[in-house]
């Protein structure tokens, strides 16, 4: 996901709430300074002393009231997404759904992938207990992103509670209020909570590089790859681990015998849904040349009637963040540039803060188009010669975070081949929507996972417990009573044991 910080307007320690569509002022917030972003993971860290110690039913019980506060609250949160996010309220709605699934499936799998479990200790070892018990970490700092404001933290922040951490949360700037509404909601609906379970802090840049040197346990980030690095690198002085969902330049590969119009369909919304600001959406389309023309006219069919805007009528909204709009203008004006062609939009489609759909075709794989995230409502689509080409093509972007195929009777052979950490067959983003199913990518897309049991083991770490039930005479082997005589019997049983394999 791209993003940007950006210096905040007089007085200094506020932060201003913007209507993305009209520029208009929503709220303000004070800004968290350093003093107040460690006063918050101090009460953070008291309170995590008694959410720790619930059992896993109990915090069921308070995440699934959150759920169920939030849904009493959905017209007033959904309108709120729309208005300081931009996206329609349909859209906000879904990005709701989406989120409190999500929070059912943390609440309601945590017991059965974390309780404690019996472990073999081996014939050597047949004197001992063994167990593993997992350990929430603390305190949890999470650092959200702007474009999908609830879902995504979410990923981190439900999963954290469940497993027994307390959360810090820094929203975007651009999405400060939704975040807000989201902790207060699980405040309400769990008045009994001490203060600190689940606490927000606001600010731009500076607030969040001060989460990062305030002792949490752990930093969930979700941003661009540059500012990724950037957190890695500071929260290395104290080796806070991290779990990093940086940036996407997702590809689709549309196979010879793909279903065309449900590729078309699927690329189309891909490509421009959330104004495609969606790290996970489509960027970049590699089609088979047999069925090139067919595909490509049914994507322009599509999107020559899909329109952004603010109203009710509108597909999708404006762009969030202003700077972003700088970077789509300059990715399409470089494909042209470098031989690519516009068959729907090109530079006239940015309109301000919207951006009507671009579709550029057999765009050089070098230009900013194809080889950066674009986060905006473009696509590229190349012809290759087969599906050896279009996976070749796909991989050798710096980026792994997810992908798509279409294709009848190979999808999911060619999803093996893909360098990604996830990919929807015959569908788009499908993966996001089912819970038990790890999100994150390779290379500059990030490091760790979030959803799933690799989402919940993300805030745990492991303790390894033996318990010596019974001593075994002669038999002390990590003792200086050992004898000559157990070695004797150990010499003869170690090649019993694993020395007869052929």
């Amino acid at each position: 996901m791209t993003t940007t910080e950006t210096t905040p307007a007089t007085p200094d320690t506020l932060l201003k709430s913007v209507d993305p569509a009209t520029g208009e002022v929503i709220a303000t917030y004070p800004i968290a300074d350093e003093d107040a972003v460690r006063a918050a993971v101090a009460k953070a860290r008291t309170a995590a002393t008694t959410w720790g110690a619930l059992s896993f039913d109990e915090r069921r019980t308070h995440l699934l009231r959150w759920s169920s506060r939030l849904v009493a609250d959905s017209e007033e949160f959904t309108a709120l997404i729309h208005r300081e996010n931009g996206k329609p309220l349909d859209d906000a709605f879904l990005e709701l759904m989406l989120a409190l699934e999500h929070i059912s499936w943390a609440a309601k799998n945590a017991k059965k992938l974390l309780s404690p479990k019996k472990i073999s200790p081996g014939l050597l070892m047949s004197n001992f207990a063994a167990r593993l018990e997992q350990r929430p970490l603390g305190v949890i700092g999470v650092i959200g992103p702007w474009n999908y404001p609830v879902y995504t933290p979410n990923g981190s922040i439900a999963y954290a509670l469940a497993a027994g951490n307390t959360v810090v949360f820094k929203p975007s700037e651009f999405s400060t209020g939704i975040g807000n509404f989201l902790a207060d909601a699980f405040k309400k609906a769990n008045p009994e909570l001490p203060e600190g379970v689940f606490e927000t802090i606001n600010g731009y840049g500076a607030t969040g590089a001060a989460l990062v040197k305030s002792g949490v346990d752990k930093i969930a980030f979700t941003g661009s790859t540059a500012t990724g690095k950037r957190i890695m690198a500071a929260a290395a002085d104290t080796l806070t681990p991290v779990l990093l969902e940086c940036g996407g330049k997702d590809a689709v590969i549309v196979a010879g015998d793909a279903d065309i119009k449900a590729a078309a369909d699927a690329v189309a919304w891909g490509a421009t849904a959330n104004s495609g600001q969606t790290c996970a959406g489509v960027e970049r389309v590699y089609v088979d040349r047999s069925v090139r023309e067919e595909f490509v006219a049914e994507v322009k069919r599509i999107l020559a009637d899909i329109k952004p805007g603010s109203d009710d009528k509108a597909a999708y909204g404006p762009m969030t963040m202003p700077s972003q709009i700088d970077i789509v203008r300059r990715h399409i004006e470089d494909a042209l540039k470098k031989g690519g062609s516009a068959v729907l939009g090109g530079p006239e489609s940015i309109k301000g803060p919207f951006i009507e759909p671009v579709v550029l075709v057999d765009v050089d794989e070098d230009s900013e188009a194809v080889a950066e995230e674009t986060f905006g409502p473009t696509v590229t689509i190349r012809t290759v010669d087969g599906v050896d080409e279009a996976v070749d093509l796909a991989n050798k972007s710096k980026y792994g975070l997810s992908s798509a195929v279409y294709s009848k009777k190979n999808g999911l052979d060619i999803a093996r081949r893909l360098r990604v950490g996830a990919t929807s067959v015959n569908s788009v983003l499908a993966f996001a929507a089912i819970p038990g199913l790890p999100f994150g990518g390779v290379g500059d897309s990030g490091i760790g996972r979030i959803h799933g049991e690799p989402g919940l083991r993300e805030f745990v770490r492991p303790h390894s417990i033996a318990v010596q039930r019974f001593t075994v005479p002669g038999m002390a082997l990590l003792s200086y009573t050992r004898t000559d005589s157990t070695m004797k019997l150990l010499r003869k049983l170690v090649p019993f044991l694993h020395g007869r394999h052929k």
